[in-house]
């Protein structure tokens, strides 16, 4: 075969396998981008219809907004290091042991997924009340005289937010961990290297993309978070999202709500960029390695 029907045949390949996924990006783009490039025009309208910046000087000089911006970083950033601490001794874990068994466990752990959030935040609503399960187990165990304060704060969202985003970070985790070559890592231990070394030197190293990759849907998805900040938050604990809701809810706001949004959205686009540059560094300086 000649190369330059080589590149023909490729060029027909490639535009065989766009054409299939044309209607998914048509989708994609009608049902993501024109929503966002709608609120961003209205971020930039007045309530007389003529465009302005008002919005965003109204959004950006309010108190309210920066501590929003705080409140929904601390959740992102503390909920995202509790799933790493829990979450890469799992899949360690879990790397660890026989396929079967790994495949069981993973299924104990997707079961969460299966449950729609509201019921797993009400759920969580259930167990954390001052006469909920936690409370009069530890009551009735003589641990705590008096019911803690397990809802309607920060540590409360936190629960039910680590619950959700847990499975998500653990299975590309598990994955990287998995694709190791075990040779590289006997050869690590045949060196005299311990167990504690072997992890901190080889596999944590060689499973950074996973790790990195599990931090990205970890703290972007959490950025915009609603529902369980609402349910066990209980009106302390206001991220972005929920000041969104209230600016429409309350106001009828629909420029200052949009620059809101527009704000998250730019947010999440600088924090995925950090973290993918991230990723990129590290899987790149391994794999000179």
């Amino acid at each position: 075969m000649s190369a330059a029907t080589y590149l023909r045949d490729a060029r027909r390949e490639r535009h065989f396998y766009l054409a299939l996924a044309l209607p998914a990006l048509l989708l994609i783009g009608l049902a993501a981008i024109v929503p966002v490039l709608w609120i961003l025009r209205q971020s930039f309208l007045t309530i007389g219809g003529s465009f302005s910046t008002i919005n965003y000087e109204k959004v950006l000089s309010s108190s309210l907004t920066w501590s929003a911006l705080g409140t929904t970083l601390a959740l992102s950033g503390t909920t995202l290091l509790i799933c790493m601490i829990l979450g890469i001794p799992l899949a360690l874990t879990l790397a660890s042991t026989s396929k079967r068994i790994a495949n069981r466990v993973l299924i104990l752990i997707m079961l969460p997924l299966w449950t729609s959030i509201l019921v797993r935040t009400y759920g969580w609503l259930v167990l954390l009340r001052k006469d909920g399960l936690v409370n009069s187990t530890l009551k009735s165990l003589g641990l705590i005289d008096a019911p803690m304060p397990l809802i309607y704060n920060f540590n409360g969202t936190l629960i039910g937010m680590v619950h959700y985003m847990l499975p998500l970070f653990v299975l590309p985790v598990y994955a990287a961990i998995r694709d190791i070559d075990g040779n590289v890592i006997r050869a690590a231990a045949s060196m005299g290297a311990s167990l504690w070394y072997c992890v901190r030197t080889v596999i944590l190293p060689l499973s950074a993309g996973g790790i990195l990759s599990g931090s990205t849907i970890v703290f972007i998805y959490t950025l915009g978070f609603f529902i369980t900040p609402a349910v066990l938050g209980g009106g302390k604990v206001n991220p972005i999202s929920i000041r969104i809701d209230r600016t429409l809810s309350t106001f009828q706001d629909w420029g200052a709500a949009s620059a809101l949004g527009i704000l998250l959205l730019t947010l999440v686009l600088l924090t995925g960029g950090m973290l993918y540059v991230t990723r990129w560094y590290l899987t790149r300086d391994t794999s000179h390695a």
